[in-house]
């Protein structure tokens, strides 16, 4: 019987070993984890300040796109505006010519702005009750 408690004594005491070791073992991850909060801490608004740089950068290059392009856009605006331009100046020269000359380019506009007007009074300038519509070639 002597061995038989030996053995359990033994047993008992390896157990108590187990235990002691797991306990060890838990409480140095339990440190570790603890030491290694501050350094995950760090490492990870690291990661976040990555993360903000790169969305910024993003934004400014995306910025600059836009810009790019309105001025692109605007560019192409004035180009359209400057060819219809050219187009209008042509069209009044041919009408001018065809009408005797500036004069008769005028006149023509202003008969037909007077088509156009929907007003019933109109004012002309007269001189001895006859319209003055050639003042400047008066000698």
């Amino acid at each position: 019987m002597e061995n038989v408690t030996y053995i359990e004594e033994d047993d008992s005491a390896t157990a108590w070993r187990w235990v002691w070791r797991i306990g060890l073992i838990l409480l140095a991850i339990i440190i570790s984890g603890m030491a290694g909060c501050p350094v995950y801490n760090v490492w990870q608004q690291g990661m976040v300040g990555e993360g903000e740089l790169r969305r910024a950068q993003q934004n400014r290059q995306i910025e600059i796109a836009r810009a790019e392009a309105a001025r692109e856009a605007a560019k192409a605006l004035a180009q359209a505006e400057v060819e219809r331009a050219k187009g209008v100046a042509q069209a009044n020269a041919i009408i001018a010519e065809g009408l005797g000359g500036p004069e008769g380019y005028l006149r023509y506009l202003w008969i037909h702005s007077l088509e156009t007007t929907k007003a019933q009074v109109i004012y002309v300038p007269t001189e001895a009750n006859m319209p003055i519509l050639e003042a400047g070639k008066r000698p």
